[in-house]
């Protein structure tokens, strides 16, 4: 009976754990660029896009397809360092101990 005790104190623990994790990933900042930083979109660690800078150079009614790519490539740079900053912290809490690609 004991270990079943021990086993939920330690499965509280990390759950604990987790949303302090949580909390602390809103609060965090990545970058991710495109065009030589003529783009730059900034995401949380929560994977929510917090802002999207435009330098006004790359904005031109002539090549709008231009500046879309430019935007989605920020973004999915951005949420791809937001990715692996949530990974790299949750390793911390779990030890390795899930999967890779399960966050």
């Amino acid at each position: 009976m004991t270990d079943f005790k021990d086993l939920m104190r330690q499965a509280q623990e990390v759950r604990d754990r987790f949303q302090r994790l949580q909390e602390d990933l809103g609060g965090r900042t990545v970058e991710g660029s495109a065009g030589g930083g003529m783009v730059v979109a900034v995401m949380n660690g929560r994977q929510e896009l917090l802002t999207v800078r435009i330098e006004k150079e790359v904005v031109s009614p002539d090549d709008v397809g231009m500046l879309q790519d430019l935007v989605r490539a920020a973004v999915n740079d951005a949420l791809a360092r937001s990715r692996a900053l949530a990974a790299a912290e949750m390793g911390k809490i779990t030890g390795g101990m899930l999967p890779p690609g399960i966050l």
